[in-house]
């Protein structure tokens, strides 16, 4: 097994201290609630933590805070690549739209999309950065007119945020 991380990652997720803790709780057979007070934590966490990593060797459920942390560390990686990561043509495409600054095959830059202003007290943002860069809807719409009979150059707007 890899090193395990003694600092928690966030305040989301459990660290190995309180995995740990909860072993030995749930070893001195302290309730879910007891151990959810002493680690202030929801006892749903506590229940979800015990009924996802007990083992049942034995015919008993015990609970180990190593291999708990293990396989919490094993769900948490994400064995796929990201499309953006692996298709360099497709990386490039989104971050020249986001960016704004789109040409054409003869070096002439293309605006981008025209959006209609609403705004009542003040004038539009030409100047801004952002005003003239795409949204990922609106990326991810325009891809399949771009190229329509590539299914590597599709993309979700969810990704493009990710």
């Amino acid at each position: 097994m890899p090193p395990i991380a003694l600092t928690p990652v966030s305040g989301r997720y459990l660290s190995f201290v309180e995995r740990e803790e909860i072993a030995i709780l749930h070893a001195k057979h302290c309730g879910v609630r007891a151990i959810a007070r002493e680690l202030r934590r929801s006892p749903s966490t506590i229940s979800r933590e015990l009924r996802r990593n007990a083992s049942t060797r034995s015919n008993e459920l015990t609970y180990r805070a190593t291999t708990a942390q293990w396989h919490a560390e094993r769900r948490a990686s994400r064995p796929k690549v990201s499309k953006l990561a692996a298709n360099d043509q497709l990386r490039e495409y989104v971050q020249d739209r986001l960016a704004g600054a789109i040409a054409r095959p003869d070096g002439e830059l293309v605006a981008g999309p025209d959006v209609r202003f609403i705004g009542r007290r003040h004038g539009r943002r030409a100047d801004r950065r952002w005003a003239k860069s795409w949204s990922p809807e609106q990326i991810s719409n325009r891809l399949p007119v771009d190229f329509p009979h590539d299914e590597s150059m599709c993309i979700s707007h969810e990704a493009v945020y990710q």
